[in-house]
């Protein structure tokens, strides 16, 4: 049975997230609607980043088992045809092995998180930005963010519900890009756990007002309960960008 692996685009408003739900939309589902009417197979489509409510993507991975051969490009025209009018593209479909797995043979996730620092409403970036009014200092935010860099035990970072079994994580990269009200917070790992960006992001934000300093941030990270933890920032801002294998 080929496997085929998608590279796939997504504006994660209309939906409850990645991952398939009763009663309401998901990408997983939408992606899965579309193969089986391609296809006529009811096949499950994993994706190698479980995205919340709310989150979009530039470059999500998955992977689908149809038994039914494919030319690699007939497939990912096909189910675009199928997936309208929902906001979701698949950018590329390719056969690749069958041990290949889009969520654990992945070796990092790359995301980003966009602000826009200024008192205007938002009109083209609605629900694709965080608006935050007040000045922010993101040489402090820059600053703070290098804290959390490194193997650290992200439990202050952490929904509640993530069900990882262990709240260790090796953070590669999280730097703060300021350019002029535009502001980019790029992060890098190999897993991340539920929320732990936007926790990240929403403290960082706190730091940016003067509220926390670079060192709060660091006890925060040390005190190792979520009750530390600063304001979890919106969806709206979040962003796969790429995963690597």
């Amino acid at each position: 049975m080929p496997r085929y692996r998608l590279l796939i685009e997504y504006d994660g408003a209309p939906f409850c997230g990645w991952q398939v739900q009763n009663n309401a939309p998901s990408v997983q589902g939408a992606l899965e609607d579309a193969v089986k009417a391609i296809s006529g197979e009811a096949a499950r489509v994993h994706g190698a980043g479980r995205t919340d409510a709310g989150v979009h993507a530039l470059g999500q991975v998955a992977h689908v088992d149809i038994i039914r051969p494919f030319v690699p490009g007939r497939l990912r025209d096909g189910l675009n045809a199928y997936l309208r009018p929902h906001p979701i593209g698949v950018l590329s479909a390719d056969i690749v092995a069958d041990d290949f797995e889009s969520r654990f043979s992945a070796t990092k996730r790359h995301y980003v998180y966009r602000i826009v620092n200024r008192r205007a409403n938002l009109a083209i970036d609605l629900g694709h930005v965080w608006r935050v009014a007040r000045p922010l200092d993101t040489d402090a935010m820059h600053e703070a963010a290098q804290r959390l860099v490194g193997h650290h035990d992200f439990t202050t970072f952490r929904h509640t519900e993530c069900q990882a079994k262990s709240p260790l994580r090796t953070l590669d990269q999280l730097d703060v890009i300021r350019d002029g009200e535009a502001i980019n917070i790029v992060t890098s790992a190999r897993a991340f756990l539920h929320s732990q960006v936007r926790s990240m992001v929403g403290s960082l934000v706190w730091v940016g007002h003067g509220r926390w300093s670079p060192d709060d941030l660091a006890a925060a990270l040390a005190a190792k309960t979520r009750s530390a933890c600063g304001p979890v920032a919106p969806p709206d801002g979040l962003y796969l960008v790429k995963v690597d294998y």
